[in-house]
């Protein structure tokens, strides 16, 4: 899947902070938008040589093996050298280990990004000394990164799996997914989304995988769940378009195993469904 970077080692604590030097990986950007070199994020000494960022402008994100990733906090604007794009096309970059680190720096960027001011007092935050957080010297309230958990299951009816098609977006078939609220176990969110989607209920809730997933800042949980009774399925059309059941050997092929959809949609193909 997607964070499968072995032999490379991703090392996201906090205090593995250090200055920048040759051979890091620097994003420049605010919103999600981030200069790009020959499509990819350019190294620290290409920026180095290109601009005059000061030291203190370097906000470390984390380390992929010895190479580091930074946020330097201004706009994006393209020039000769350097393109603008979205961090969400990060996960078409190559290596794969590449892909992955630069995804899930952006996670942090983004979140450095969108929490500048402590939401109780309205004050600046500020970066805690040890562990990863931002916090406010006037009032004390500390955050953490926002990581926001969701569920993939997969319903399925014998030899057959339930597959839906969202209304825009992505296009592909994939499976019935959705946020837990507050409150919730990953189980009750299975039921919930899956009868709120498609009118169906659901048993035998199992655990299939995991996967941080950067893009959405989440952190997706898998399950396979049996059907409970064998009738019409009853579409919510606010998000999706289409809802239909496939036997094993009439499953489409039409994406990567990188994602945990389609790394479970593969699985039950081949008969490996937990």
């Amino acid at each position: 899947m997607f964070q499968d970077i072995q032999p490379h080692v991703l090392k996201n604590q906090n205090d593995q902070q250090r200055a920048p030097r040759s051979g890091d990986y620097i994003l420049i950007g605010r919103q999600q938008q981030v200069l790009l070199m020959n499509g990819t994020l350019p190294k620290y000494e290409d920026i180095d040589a290109d601009y005059a960022f000061s030291s203190d402008q370097y906000q470390y994100l984390l380390a992929v093996d010895q190479a580091a990733f930074f946020w330097v906090d201004v706009d994006a604007v393209a020039n000769d050298n350097y393109t603008v794009g979205t961090t969400r096309g990060f996960r078409d970059l190559t290596p794969a280990w590449l892909a992955f680190s630069s995804a899930t720096a952006a996670h942090l960027a983004w979140w450095y990004d969108t929490k500048r001011f402590c939401g109780h007092c309205g004050q600046p935050l500020h970066p805690g000394a040890t562990e990863r957080s931002l916090v406010c010297a006037a009032c004390g309230q500390t955050i953490y990164p926002t990581i926001m958990p969701a569920i993939i299951v997969g319903v399925t009816n014998g030899d057959k799996i339930l597959m839906t098609k969202f209304l825009s977006g992505y296009n592909h078939f994939s499976l019935i997914s959705g946020y837990t609220e507050i409150g919730e176990t990953f189980e009750d969110t299975v039921r919930r989304e899956v009868f709120e989607e498609v009118g169906l209920e659901v048993h035998n809730i199992r655990y299939f995988g995991s996967q941080p997933w950067a893009p959405s800042h989440s952190l997706l949980a898998g399950y396979f769940a049996d059907l409970n009774e064998n009738v019409a399925i009853e579409l919510e059309t606010d998000e999706l378009s289409k809802a239909q059941w496939f036997q094993r050997d009439q499953i489409p092929h039409n994406d990567t195993n990188t994602s945990l959809t389609w790394t479970m949609i593969e699985a039950f193909r081949h008969h490996q469904e937990k």
